[in-house]
């Protein structure tokens, strides 16, 4: 039976490499001096070593990263569309023009993380179909922040297919029309000195109800926020 290989820990790797440039010295005169291992084989003693290094360094920042989750556990950021309207709504045969006026509430509840918005698009979307876009100036929230973002995406020139344009044309009819507002952006978080990582955030709010007379009242849609 051949002997077990008993791999080296890292404290074991750290003493094996001090003791060997500790410990060599020149020979004396009339003493026989002998030689080095080859190459070889001190690479082949030093790559377990490297290994399990690396190996431990991954465990112990994986456990550094849970500690600080757990320590700090961030509450879900919220969002929801307090006002809409529509301007300019002109619907052809094939095409739509319209300027989409939303007002959102963006929150972030907690009470020692800050979120910083590297980038933020807004979707207006209507039967599964885009009908509008438009960006956002990065931001960063402080801790339970309230941040009013008002964006006007525009419809300009849209193609529609034939059966989105039919149920465009009854909604208009009947003076209302329900959209989904969609929220994409890159954020961070910090919590003292330490910000995260990018993370990518997806707000789904839906339905928006926009009634085309302005004198109707606009009911806030909570949306549903995903990281």
């Amino acid at each position: 039976m051949k002997p077990s290989t008993i791999k080296p820990s890292p404290f074991q790797c750290l003493h094996n490499s001090l003791t060997t440039t500790t410990t060599t010295t020149m020979p004396r005169p009339g003493t026989s001096h002998n030689p080095q291992p080859p190459l070889g084989r001190r690479r082949s003693k030093l790559l377990p070593c490297i290994s399990i290094s690396i190996l431990v360094l991954i465990v112990l920042v994986g456990l550094a990263i849970l500690v600080f989750w757990l320590t700090v556990r961030p509450a879900p950021l919220e969002f929801s569309v307090d006002n809409a309207s529509i301007h300019g709504f002109n619907l052809t045969a094939k095409e739509l023009n319209a300027t989409f006026n939303l007002t959102l509430r963006a929150y972030n509840p907690n009470h020692r993380v800050r979120v910083y918005y590297d980038s933020v698009k807004i979707t207006v979307w209507y039967s599964d179909q885009m009908v509008a876009f438009s960006e956002v100036a990065p931001f960063h929230q402080s801790h339970r922040n309230v941040r009013t973002i008002e964006v006007d995406p525009v419809a300009n020139s849209v193609p529609l297919l034939a059966s989105v344009v039919d149920n465009l044309k009854h909604d208009r009819s009947a003076g209302a029309v329900e959209l989904e507002v969609r929220v994409r952006a890159r954020i961070r978080f910090k919590v003292g000195l330490a910000k995260t990582k990018q993370f990518t955030l997806r707000a789904y709010c839906s339905p928006v109800v926009v009634h085309f007379s302005s004198s109707a009242r606009f009911e806030r849609t909570y949306c549903d926020v995903d990281i």
